[in-house]
């Protein structure tokens, strides 16, 4: 980059987070307070193939920290996946004048943005999901929220389970990552948890906690399934089958992706909003901001897509010391 920056574009994109309204929000101000404009761009990377946008100024992100989902909308954008559409994307560019993007999401708004960067429009990535699954940085937008609304859906289910003694199959969303119900499972003291980095060990893994927890002498049982990890109903089936109890399946779906951001939530995407921006004011771009031993860091996109995150163990392991049972001599084998 070799220019001034004068005008930004903002957009979600991909899964709505808790707080990305709050990066937006940083966003815009602090576009504002270097002097820039700025453009938000509706629906994604297909509000910048279709030239659906809106000026944003600092009145028009008044209120709206508290506010769960995205005041710009997010959609998956397939035609961007094309080169025709992100030619699309650039010509809408250079109409407007925008001089750089503040891309918020996950792994594939990343992607998007950095097949954007290579047709010459600078993009600045902001992290912002709820599965908490980017190897470039340490903690994404809408995490804690997420957790903390399924551990209080949990916890109203568990009063209900122990008032009638039953089993609890409990399905949170992560396809591809279990940090999410692994983080939830140990915050509620769940009987068993599931995550796809795990292989299932069924009658290690679900009957033989339930059938401790029983002897122990609880007579209620809680089993948190990350999605990837299997079908809440199916596990719920072989319980039946296996141990001789009727579960009850709850999906809770779509509900951990809303209500209002928490403390962390909001906070984090403040910051990470404005070094996105104080990023383009610095002449730099091409990046994703992200958090590493509490600080904010830039990584170049195509380094950051390369970078893994792995489930921590340890906490797997925590986890199965905390279940009636557990023993680390059996952990550790």
């Amino acid at each position: 980059m070799d220019k001034k920056i004068k005008r930004i574009a903002v957009l979600t994109s991909g899964g709505d987070a808790p707080g990305m309204n709050a990066a937006v929000r940083a966003v815009v101000r602090t576009a504002h307070a270097y002097g820039m404009e700025c453009v938000g761009i509706r629906r994604g990377w297909q509000g910048l193939i279709t030239s659906d946008f809106t000026m944003m100024t600092r009145e028009s992100v008044a209120h709206i920290l508290s506010r769960g989902g995205t005041i710009l909308y997010t959609a998956r954008s397939m035609d961007f996946m094309t080169p025709e559409g992100r030619q699309k994307a650039v010509s809408t560019c250079k109409m407007l004048g925008i001089d750089g993007v503040v891309a918020i999401g996950g792994d594939g708004t990343f992607r998007g943005a950095l097949e954007l960067s290579r047709l010459g429009i600078p993009v600045v990535g902001v992290p912002a999901t709820i599965d908490n699954d980017l190897g470039c940085t340490n903690y994404t937008i809408g995490f804690d929220t997420a957790c903390n609304t399924a551990i209080d859906c949990i916890d109203r289910l568990r009063d209900t389970m122990q008032s009638h003694e039953r089993c609890s199959v409990v399905e949170v969303m992560g396809r591809n990552a279990g940090f999410l119900a692994l983080y939830v499972g140990i915050s509620v003291g769940a009987t068993a948890v599931l995550v796809p980095e795990h292989d299932l060990d069924f009658e290690h893994d679900v009957v033989e906690r339930i059938r401790e927890s029983r002897l122990a002498g609880n007579t209620h049982f809680m089993i948190v399934v990350a999605e990837g990890a299997g079908s809440a109903v199916e596990i719920s089936k072989k319980i039946k089958e296996e141990v001789g109890i009727d579960p009850r399946v709850t999906v809770l779906g779509h509900i951990q992706r809303g209500g209002a951001p928490n403390a962390r939530d909001r906070e984090t995407a403040t910051r990470m909003g404005y070094y996105a921006v104080k990023a383009f004011a610095e002449n730099r771009g091409n990046c994703i901001i992200g958090t590493q031993e509490g600080g904010i860091v830039e990584i170049p996109i195509e380094e950051a897509l390369k970078m893994e995150r792995h489930l921590q163990m340890d906490r797997y392991r925590i986890m199965e010391a905390m279940q009636v049972g557990g023993t680390l001599k059996r952990i550790e084998d």
